[in-house]
């Protein structure tokens, strides 16, 4: 047993060389901080609007983008944008309420992950490619590569800024906003977009099974323990850095993907703060509650 437990912590935990291991993958930690920001900022507004589920439909069109980038030769990334945002599209302009976008999303996401099954199957190269689409690689962010994922989440972050009043009043409650002239529909469908481009490039390094953790489960767990806007973003990028970052520090020279290290540290979060947001919850509200 002991001899097992060594191996499994060998496997999970390799310390080998780590001052050498963090100058080789900076990229990738860098590019793990960036996406804890954007994660948090959109995941505020995720949550906000009732957005988790457009998170997995547009991951699994955004997959089928990186998985046909990969059977032709072309760049990943830019494949896997273009899913995202064509799903993105499709979710806002055919799913103007919430029941037809969650039909939408249940029509996108299955065709989606189908395509990109696919695309994988007909794919001959290395295994090891196939399988980052789906759970992230921690050595798959190169030069050019983290451009890229700068430069659009310098696009996303840029937009948010622009848009967070309107955004945050349409989101808060839609019907007044509408009636006093905020161009609601305009911004769901912009807000898509940014969500969209945020799942893109956060798939490349948590793969499209798992983008909910970075998107969902740290603004989730922020809303658990604060109702202040500010407080909640705060703690919301502060969690999302928090499970990025630290999950990458935790990967590296192991044998396995960055994912199940992200997720795991994202539903202690999450764990961690429902069980303080129920312990500060006056009784007479836990009461109301459990009724």
């Amino acid at each position: 047993m002991a001899d097992w437990i060594a191996q499994l912590w060998g496997t999970l935990f390799n310390f080998d060389d780590y001052g050498a291991l963090l100058l080789l993958l900076r990229n990738s930690i860098l590019a793990g901080a960036v996406l804890g920001v954007v994660g948090g900022l959109v995941g505020y507004f995720v949550m906000h609007r009732d957005l988790a589920f457009a998170v997995h439909g547009i991951s699994e069109l955004s997959f089928a983008g990186a998985s046909a980038a990969l059977l032709f030769g072309a760049n990943v990334v830019v494949g896997s944008l273009a899913g995202s945002l064509l799903a993105a599209l499709l979710i806002g302009v055919l799913g103007t309420r919430a029941r037809e976008r969650n039909s939408v999303i249940g029509v996108v996401m299955p065709f989606g992950l189908g395509l990109g099954i696919l695309f994988l199957a007909l794919y001959q190269g290395r295994a090891s490619n196939k399988f980052g689409l789906l759970t992230g690689q921690i050595v798959a962010v190169d030069s050019p590569e983290l451009v890229v994922l700068l430069t659009v989440s310098a696009v996303v972050l840029v937009a948010l800024a622009v848009l967070w009043r309107p955004l945050l009043f349409a989101s808060v409650d839609e019907d007044v906003a509408a009636a006093r002239g905020v161009p609601v529909r305009a911004l769901s469908i912009a807000f898509l977009l940014l969500l969209g481009l945020a799942t893109a490039v956060a798939i490349h390094i948590l793969g499209a099974l798992l983008v909910l953790s970075l998107l969902v489960t740290p603004a989730a767990a922020a809303m658990r323990v604060a109702s202040s806007p500010p407080v909640v973003v705060s703690l919301s990028v502060l969690f999302a850095l928090t499970a990025m970052v630290g999950g990458i520090l935790l990967a590296l020279g192991a044998s396995i993907p960055i994912s199940p290290y992200v997720t795991t540290i994202s539903f202690l979060l999450y764990l961690g703060c429902r069980i303080v947001g129920a312990r500060r919850r006056p009784r007479g509200a836990r009461l109301h509650w459990a009724r």
